[in-house]
Order: C-alpha cells, then structure tokens, then sequence
C-alpha cells in the first residue's frame, strides 16, 4: 500500500494529515509510479571541485542574496541524507508512493566552468557514485548521468561510457554550457548520439547566466529556472535540432517552463515572420506537442491541467525534484479531476517506462 509523507513537515499535525491524504491517495491507486526529476549528490565530486570555485561558480549561487546562499547551504545540510544515499530514498519513495525513480545529479553537478578535463573527471565522479548508489536498489533505481558539454567529444565519450558501464538510461543537462545555447552547431553531434543511444535527455536549468536582476526573493530558482528551460526549448525548435533529430527524446523539468502555456506568442511570430521558419517545417507548437516530454513539477493542478491540454497525457511524466520539490508526486496526479484513469495511468508509469526503456 502506498502512504504519503510530508518530507519537511513542520510539525506533527501537518503531518499526520498528510498521511491521512496519503492512504486516501492509496486507495485510489494501484499502478505502478515512476518519477523522473530525482536527484543524486556526490560529496566526493563536490570536494573534488571545491578548489576551482565549486557551487559558488554557478549563477544559482554567484547571483543570491546572502540570506539566500544561507538557505540554500542549510537545505543543502538537511537534505543531505536523502539526495546521497538510497536508504533515507528508498523509505521516503515508499511513503509517497513512488516505485521507482530516475536520479539525476543535482543541478549543482553541473561543471560546465571547468577546463574540459577537469569537468570530465567531476562527471566521471558524479556518475560512478550515482551508478554505485542505484547498484544497491536496482528494482527501486535507474540513473541519468551527467557530462562535460563544455567539450562535445568529451561529453559524447562520457555519454557512452554512461550506457556501457553503467546501463544509464539518460543524461541529466542544464539549459546552456556556459551563457552558450544549447543548439548551436558544434553541440549537435552530442543531441545525435543522444538519439542513435535512444537514451533521454533531462533538460534541468540551474540559475541564469547574468542574472543581476533575480538576485532578490529567490528569483535565480522562482523564475530563473523556468525562464532558462523556455529560452533553451524555443531555440532548439528555432534552430531546427528537433526537425533534424526527430527521434531525440528530451524530457524537460518544472513542466517546460513557460513554453507549453505561452505558444500562442512564439506561433504568431512563425507565421508573421518568414524568415523564422527557415529551419522548420511546423510551428511551435508541433514541436512542443510532439518534440518533448514534460514532467508534472508544476505544484498548482490547474497549471497540470492546462499543460495536459497543451500537449497531450501521452507526453507528461511523473516529477516530484525530489528531495526539495512536491511532496505527494502520486496525490497530486490522482486528484485531478480532469484526467481520465488511462491518462493516469500513462503520467504515472507508461510514458516514463517507454522513456527510459523499463519492462514494466
């Protein structure tokens, strides 16, 4: 049976009724769950990168308050636990009704700022780490690694490694290398080796670069995060990476950012402005409706609604962003009211299943 938790419940009474909820939520369910948006921590990558700036280098960090880096540190402590081993995971996964997840590194693996080699052996840290970890639970954990896109051989060569030794179903990329898009040309080979694997890719910002404007109320996370994820979407459709690659599968977190609710903008301009469609033989909102997977990380039910009318069950994914992120993942998809038990069904478990190619 499946039980709900409140991960960081204040008190005893909030907790105890999100239990309640929980074997409410239970009751209505009996498929299997798979969440996507999971992460995964390597203190021994994290010391390893200490020395060249380390967190503090990404602009999730460098463009906070000091009352946010002290949040941030003491989330960091809390969750410690959780995001870096499987023991404290496995526990709370069975309170919120999930079967398995897809771990990811945390966000703050990126080592996009470091020389090339340097990054690679921070990836090949993080993903051996993350790869031991799951090697503990193998019916319960499937992992996405993370690679050194400053360097396209690098990274492919990490990609593969990832596949090969490990049995990585994905990989984990933030939404630019370095302040660079993700779809100019030279990271191109990168997306089609992604596509000849089969593999997914999990399209996860941290921050923005040059983000002096987000330094106050958590801007850099609130609104950095889903701003990132659209400018990387629109210029992967813009640039034509997806009408080249049309088997690429890119999952992207926080449900898209802002794309899939504000197509209407980008669509009008395609078909107002010749030049824009150089690159593309559909509009926009295709590529949104059939290019990409989203997860269910959009804490309101009517934001889950309106993305599900925006580009179909079929390409929704269960995502908690666990440790930090929604408590009841499970809850929160069987409480809609809108979506019929197939569509359940398929954001519960199918689509993730056929994403990460698991028997099921």
């Amino acid at each position: 049976m499946f039980y709900r938790c409140a991960l960081h419940a204040p008190d005893n009474r909030r907790a105890q009724a999100l239990a309640k909820a929980a074997r409410r939520t239970a009751r209505k369910s009996r498929n299997l769950t798979v969440d996507i948006h999971c992460h995964f921590m390597s203190p021994r990558a994290i010391e390893f990168v200490r020395p060249h700036g380390g967190v503090a280098a990404e602009s999730a960090m460098r463009f906070a308050t000091p009352l946010t880096r002290e949040i941030l540190v003491e989330q960091n402590k809390r969750v410690h636990d959780a995001i870096s081993g499987s023991e404290k995971r496995l526990a709370e996964m069975d309170k919120m009704g999930v079967d398995i997840q897809a771990v990811s590194p945390g966000p703050q693996a990126y080592a996009y700022f470091l020389e090339p080699d340097l990054g690679r052996q921070a990836a090949r840290m993080v993903n051996d780490d993350l790869a031991a970890m799951v090697a503990r639970a193998p019916d319960r954990l499937v992992a996405m690694g993370t690679v050194p896109l400053q360097d396209t051989r690098l990274a492919i060569e990490e990609m593969e490694r990832c596949v090969r030794e490990h049995g990585m179903r994905g990989i984990e990329i933030s939404s630019h290398v370095n302040g660079k898009e993700l779809a100019r040309q030279e990271l191109e080979p990168f997306f089609a080796r992604a596509q000849e694997l089969g593999i997914l890719i999990f399209l996860h910002p941290l921050g923005t670069p040059n983000a002096e404007r987000m330094v106050d109320h958590y801007f850099n996370n609130v609104i950095a995060n889903p701003l990132e994820a659209t400018l990387a979407v629109g210029h992967l459709i813009m640039e034509g990476v997806l009408e080249r690659l049309p088997k690429l599968k890119i999952c992207v977190a926080h449900g898209g950012g802002f794309s899939p609710y504000y197509a209407g903008r980008l669509d009008r301009n395609y078909y107002d402005k010749p030049y824009l469609r150089r690159r593309m033989t559909g509009s926009p909102s295709e590529y949104l409706k059939n290019s990409f997977y989203y997860d269910t990380c959009v804490y309101n039910p009517e934001m889950l609604d309106t993305l599900i009318d925006k580009v179909g069950a079929s390409r929704v994914i269960l995502g908690s962003d666990y440790p930090v992120g929604e408590e009841d993942p499970v809850g929160f998809v069987m409480n809609s009211k809108k979506l019929s038990p197939k569509q359940k069904e398929d954001v519960l478990q199918n689509n993730a299943a056929k994403m990460l190619g698991l028997s099921i």
